[in-house]
């Protein structure tokens, strides 16, 4: 590790103590000019540290700057050890962990950006991802699953989210059949999975979990087409990283030893969609009816005008709100 995020891990560390060059300098076996580089490096790079006279740095509390240092603080002690890596600006973190994961990246990998230049969504469509307003997370993991169980992965994913939030604000996001959290009728987190799978075994052999999350993205900031159905979560004295720490301290805790009635109990009780009347794309023609239970396997059960039975697996709906 550089001197640079070894300074950044002890100022996010002593929290509001300030804590002095020469302290850094003596635990860090580095000289004060040393400390005094990285921190003005640390500066440039957009990080508040104010300097105390005779006292010594202190990391403002304004900061919101996602890094590996300011998540692993908070992450639980058996997740520490996990590769965490960060971009200011990537083209896409589901992309670039879809190559990592070929490549023989570690159970558990976590890329986490500023900014994507081509966030993905699912169906091929943008997910926006504006500098500094978001998190845009990429999880890789290989689970011990087979071909039938990865839907039960986004929605332990959606859930995980809910509780994270949940847990370190005071709010209360549903969840949108099958993977969009909602806060006040307007999607603020997305997520998109995407596995590599073993034919022959019939087993998957990776899992990438994307987690799109509008944090502070302003209204008048979010494209046109956007403004109807987008919001941002604005928690309030919780930084981004504490959050990031947060939804991998939930996801972490049984994302290997799911149980499948528990789940699906706990994520219908946090669905927005039944009762709904609601209306979805089928081979062109567009079918109105009321979503009425999520079965065992996570899919959408529908009674459709006509009074039949759909069960839905994948696709996507669109709500009629009462307003």
């Amino acid at each position: 590790m550089s001197v640079k995020s070894e300074v950044l891990n002890l100022l996010e560390q002593s929290g509001e103590r300030p804590i002095s060059g020469q302290e850094m300098a003596e635990k860090l076996l580095v000289s004060r000019s040393a400390i005094w580089k990285a921190v003005n490096s640390l500066r440039e790079d957009g990080y508040i540290i104010n300097a105390t006279t005779n006292k010594g740095y202190i990391l403002g509390k304004e900061n919101d700057l996602i890094s590996e240092q300011g998540i692993k603080q908070y992450l639980d002690i058996s997740n520490k050890k996990i590769q965490i890596h960060t971009y200011k600006t990537i083209t896409s973190t589901n992309t670039m962990a879809k190559k990592m994961a070929i490549e023989g990246a570690l159970d558990r990998t976590i890329l986490i950006a500023e900014e994507q230049t081509q966030g993905r969504g699912r169906y091929g469509k943008s997910f926006f991802s504006p500098s500094g307003s978001g998190i845009y997370m990429s999880i890789i993991i290989k689970p011990n699953l087979n071909l039938e169980d990865p839907q039960l992965i986004t929605i332990y994913t959606a859930v995980s989210v809910c509780r994270a939030i949940e847990k370190l604000t005071v709010l209360s996001p549903k969840i949108k059949w099958v993977n969009d959290i909602f806060l006040n009728k307007k999607k603020i987190c997305g997520i998109l999975t995407e596995a590599t799978s073993d034919f022959e075994s019939r087993t998957i052999e990776s899992i990438i979990i994307g987690i799109g999350i509008n944090i502070s993205t302003r209204e008048e900031d979010f494209p046109q087409e956007l403004l109807s159905i987008a919001g941002s979560l604005f928690p309030k004295d919780v930084t981004r990283n504490k959050l990031i720490a947060g939804i991998l301290n939930e996801l972490f805790i049984g994302i290997n030893n799911m149980n499948r009635e528990e789940l699906i109990n706990e994520y219908k009780a946090r669905s927005f969609v039944l009762g709904m009347d609601i209306s979805y794309d089928k081979n062109g023609e567009i079918i109105y009816g009321k979503a009425v239970d999520i079965n065992q396997n996570g899919n959408l059960v529908v009674k459709t005008r006509d009074g039949k039975t759909e069960i839905l697996n994948s696709g996507e709906i669109s709500i009629k709100w009462d307003r």
